[in-house]
């Protein structure tokens, strides 16, 4: 029993020390209890930086100046004097096709247009040349007999006054003159007018016709025998030697890579916020790291249904000295409908709106104070404040817990 009577004893003589003890645990218990009270949240310092705004959409790259050829007839593919992806010049013969049949059409072509030519020349000079010596001589000879005729009449007339010539010899001297004059006057009329209108015409639409038919064959030859039309990239030759094309089939493309296009397919709510002149950024994922720069041509000003969307169209020319971009591959298009640089920025998760008012919850000692701001541009990620809000303040993004924000919450800033 002494042992117990010592401790009370103890605690009697040491009452103080108890007191303390329980002043401390309190002390601690509402330590503990205030921190649970604080809800735990996420935050971010409002902070200068540049901030865009863009249309993130897809693309393909077409050929600015493109050259197709085509088969113009059935026929087969004799020699392929270039390969896909050799740089040609202007003129350089590229493909070969078996020409013979044309080239014998040209032929019978060329020799009609020759006949059809020499019928004009006919028709415009008066006739052929035989025609011509002919009717010069029966010219010649009525001109003859229209003189003679004439001289007889006057020296009838003389005798008559003379009373050595009757009337009726003078009468019939003048039927002569009148019949010569007739002979003469038919024979110039057909002179100047060899041939109707209605053989012209004939003769014009044959030389026509024989003129088309000629070109046609020179047409279809040069379309047999592919050459350059400009210097450039040979980027599709889907055909092989010795093998049997159809009418229409491609046989060969061409283009200079210089410069090419790039056609982008803008989403219809987006299409608003587009302005001519809108810096393009162009990625391809065969080549990570690489971008092209370009600005926009022109909004678009119709939308059209590609697949399950509806897009407007929009291109932009982009240089490629390196030639690195192909032909109708698919690449990623950024627009930059605005930028911004050295503005005050908050993270979008930030910013709240409601009633028409756009608002921060500010964290000012351990507590949420609501902050009304002003705002301009904003992207994904941020949002540009341009009022009623400090460079460095603090903002709350959201609470661990889901516990709803509101003005004088108590909060505590976790990592």
């Amino acid at each position: 029993m002494a042992p117990i009577e010592n401790g009370k004893g103890f605690f009697a003589r040491n009452r103080w020390l108890l007191w303390l003890a329980v002043v401390a645990a309190v002390i601690l218990f509402a330590s503990f209890m205030s921190r649970d009270d604080a809800v735990p949240v996420r935050a971010a310092t409002a902070e200068r930086s540049t901030i865009r705004s863009v249309v993130s959409t897809n693309g393909k790259v077409e050929p600015l100046n493109n050259f197709e050829a085509h088969a113009p007839t059935g026929t087969t593919v004799k020699k392929l004097l270039a390969k896909e992806g050799d740089h040609v010049k202007q003129g350089q013969l590229l493909v070969q096709m078996d020409d013979a049949e044309a080239r014998s059409q040209a032929a019978r072509a060329l020799a009609q247009l020759r006949a059809a030519e020499a019928d004009e020349s006919a028709v415009q000079g008066g006739g052929a040349h035989e025609e011509i010596l002919t009717l010069q001589a029966q010219l010649t000879k009525a001109r003859s007999a229209r003189d003679t005729a004439q001289r007889n009449l006057e020296a009838l007339q003389r005798l008559q006054q003379q009373g050595a010539a009757s009337i009726g010899e003078v009468r019939e001297a003048q039927n002569q003159l009148d019949r010569a004059n007739a002979d003469l006057n038919l024979l110039e009329q057909k002179k100047k007018e060899r041939y109707s209108q209605p053989e012209i015409a004939r003769v014009e639409s044959q030389q026509a016709q024989a003129q088309a038919a000629y070109d046609a064959a020179e047409d279809l030859l040069r379309q047999l025998n592919i050459r350059a039309p400009f210097d450039g990239v040979v980027y599709s030759l889907p055909v092989r030697q010795d093998a049997y094309v159809n009418p229409g089939d491609l046989v060969l493309q061409e283009a200079d890579l210089s410069r090419v296009r790039v056609r982008a397919f803008v989403d219809e709510p987006d299409i608003a916020r587009l302005a001519a002149g809108n810096l393009i950024e162009v990625t391809w994922d065969a080549m990570p790291g690489r971008t092209w720069t370009s600005a926009l041509s022109a909004v678009p000003s119709v939308v059209k249904l590609r697949v399950t969307r509806n897009v407007g169209e929009t291109t932009c020319v982009v240089d490629n000295d390196d030639l690195k971009l192909l032909p109708n591959v698919n690449v990623g298009v950024t627009i930059v409908t605005a930028e911004h640089q050295n503005v005050l920025t908050v993270p979008r998760e930030a910013v709240h709106q409601e009633s028409g008012k756009t608002y921060v919850y500010q964290v000012v000692n351990g507590e949420l104070h609501r902050r009304d701001i002003q705002t301009s541009v904003s992207n994904l990620t941020q949002v540009e404040v341009t009022g009623g809000l400090l460079e460095n303040a603090q903002v709350a993004l959201e609470a661990i817990t889901s516990k709803p924000f509101h003005n004088g919450l108590s909060v505590k800033v976790v990592p």
